[in-house]
């Protein structure tokens, strides 16, 4: 994929997801909103329609899309997501050809089990528990919502 000159990226992300909420921890405080929009496909009030996606495609890969409406998944949205936070560098190893397969290959596995780490820290935990409830969802064995 060539370099992109149409930011924002748009980075549709699992924000019941422990682990990617910590790497979106990460990218919001280094990245201007001007090249980077996070969209946390969990919220309550997220609707996927109008984008073409449901809600269940969107959490099976990570996507983003940029200002152009050019779409990436996976690793390539972890990567051009990296480079609009300005950590390029950290990601430079997600584009070498030696090393793609076999982190594809890790890219698949996590996404598979993904929705099985509901079990661990979330960095919102205290922010996510109010009037003595927690908002966690129901997890199924596809671990979507819908």
């Amino acid at each position: 994929m060539r370099h992109p000159t149409a930011w924002p990226l748009t980075l549709y992300y699992a924000g019941d997801c422990p682990l990617c909420a910590r790497e979106i921890r990460v990218l919001r405080r280094r990245a201007s909103p001007q090249r980077l929009q996070l969209v946390d496909i969990d919220a309550a009030d997220f609707d996927p329609a109008p984008l073409g996606f449901s809600r269940s495609q969107l959490q099976q890969r990570l996507h983003a899309r940029f200002a152009d409406g050019q779409w990436i998944s996976g690793l390539d949205a972890t990567f051009w997501s990296w480079c609009a936070a300005g950590l390029g560098r950290w990601a430079a190893p997600l584009r070498w050809p030696l090393l793609r397969p076999l982190l594809e290959l890790g890219y698949r596995l996590f996404c598979r089990l993904r929705p099985y780490l509901h079990w661990l820290p979330h960095p919102d935990g205290a922010a996510r528990c109010r009037a003595g409830t927690c908002e966690l969802p129901e997890r199924t064995s596809s671990g979507g919502r819908d």
